[in-house]
């Protein structure tokens, strides 16, 4: 990717996860077989939903719309983290006709054989065709990809307060340069290199660019085929091993933030990562102070521990910290409280 002048001030963060973009990356996942570990589980869970719910052979002719290949047509994904489910669906319905037929025509080129009836119904632009479409993405984002919203947020929270450090710490080029520290990246001068399935360099020419986290992004970062479109980047969130039970694990015991309260339940669960106060607040997206105070009673009840590094003040979050987390108490023993 290359910044020309001007373009690297208006790089902007997606706030939210684009619903779209995990919905189709979803997909590309239940297709493949990649990071086994952290998301076999995922897999066999929608898997069972999807044929207790009768949506497997639609979301089989889905999945004819968006192969994991090197290309699938952009206009499945037309938001930037910037839109809710309903109104991105309806973007996608709303694609002109022209449209359909040259990403569908330029997706069938690339299949070995014809193309499956799913894609060349949709490419007629039937009213029947789009209304199936809307549902089936609809229907499949409530099973694959909605009962993990509170993972994905998780995640999503705790890269946006990395970007946010970077950013203040740095500037424009300290926040393009947070991205180069991911296996694989560049960053020099005004460009940024990444791992991708083929070559490919993206100008800018004065362009925002807008950075989406992706949960269900895998090793390499996407952006959209057609560079006359609003330029996105989406990149991997790389969540660990054991996300999915951990979820499962938090659902069905009582909530920490009954206990200690969301903002501070929310703030504790980040600082698996040391932070600043700074950063916590603009990911929480408090005032800076109300940041600090948090942190200060976290820290008076041994759930964080702070340290300066530099000309930095980072708090972390302690083993007991990691306990209540976890519902475990490690190094107990008979007879301790």
């Amino acid at each position: 990717m290359e910044f020309g002048e001007g373009a690297l001030s208006r790089l902007r963060v997606a706030r939210e996860p684009d619903p779209l973009w995990e919905t189709v990356l979803s997909l590309h996942l239940l297709q493949d077989r990649q990071e086994p570990l952290v998301y076999d589980p995922w897999r066999q869970e929608v898997k069972r939903a999807l044929h207790s719910t009768g949506l497997a052979a639609d979301v089989r002719a889905l999945m004819a719309l968006c192969p994991p290949a090197k290309y699938f047509p952009d206009f499945l994904t037309p938001g930037s983290g910037d839109t809710g489910l309903e109104e991105a669906v309806d973007r996608v319905l709303a694609t002109p006709r022209a449209r359909l037929v040259a990403e569908l025509t330029r997706l069938s080129a690339g299949l070995r054989g014809p193309a499956p009836r799913s894609v060349s119904w949709v490419a007629t632009g039937d009213p029947a065709a789009l209304r199936w479409l809307g549902i089936t993405l609809r229907r499949y984002h409530a099973v694959a990809v909605e009962p993990y919203t509170a993972a994905i947020r998780a995640r999503i929270a705790q890269d946006r307060a990395r970007r946010a450090e970077a950013a203040l710490s740095g500037g424009a080029e300290g926040l393009l340069a947070s991205y180069a520290e991911q296996p694989g990246w560049r960053h020099h001068g005004t460009r940024l290199a990444a791992p991708y399935p083929q070559p490919r360099l993206l100008r800018l020419r004065g362009r925002t660019l807008t950075v989406v986290p992706g949960f269900f992004c895998v090793r390499a970062p996407l952006t959209l085929a057609d560079d006359a479109l609003p330029p996105v980047l989406v990149h991997p969130l790389s969540p660990e091993p054991g996300w999915l039970p951990r979820l499962r694990s938090e659902a069905a015991a009582p909530s920490v933030a009954q206990l200690i309260g969301a903002s501070r339940a929310q703030l504790l669960e980040m600082l698996g990562t040391p932070m600043t106060t700074t950063a916590l607040a603009a990911a929480l997206r408090l005032a800076p102070s109300t940041a600090s105070r948090h942190a200060a009673v976290l820290r008076e009840a041994g759930l964080v521990a702070t340290r300066r590094a530099g000309n930095r003040v980072l708090h972390h979050r302690t083993a007991l910290g990691r306990a209540l987390l976890d519902r475990s108490n490690p190094g107990a023993t008979p007879g301790t409280p």
